[in-house]
């Protein structure tokens, strides 16, 4: 992985997008809801002080986790797209 989140950001990889039917008829792209959990795929090493000292991040690579709706960055790197945010950011790990 070629991106490093620093201080307390997380990079998250959303989850895949559930093709979603009412009926007979399939909902566009367009008119569905982005996803609002993910899985880590990497952490910044904390966030620090105004004296100096590291906080440590209270989540981990692997966690699935819940994140606020308009929360983040959105990038992209090759194929996959991915979101950067704070830790504070973050509302629950799933599971």
């Amino acid at each position: 992985m070629a991106i490093k989140p620093l201080a307390d950001r997380v990079l998250i990889e959303p989850l895949a997008e559930k093709e979603e039917k009412i009926g007979n008829l399939y909902i566009p792209d367009t008119a569905k809801e982005k996803p609002f959990e993910g899985t880590i795929v990497a952490v910044g090493s904390g966030k620090v002080t105004e004296d100096g000292k590291t906080i440590p991040m209270e989540v981990a690579v692997g966690q699935i986790v819940l994140y606020g709706k308009y929360s983040g960055t959105e990038i992209k790197e090759g194929e996959k797209e991915y979101l950067i945010v704070r830790e504070s950011d973050i509302l629950a790990i799933i599971g």
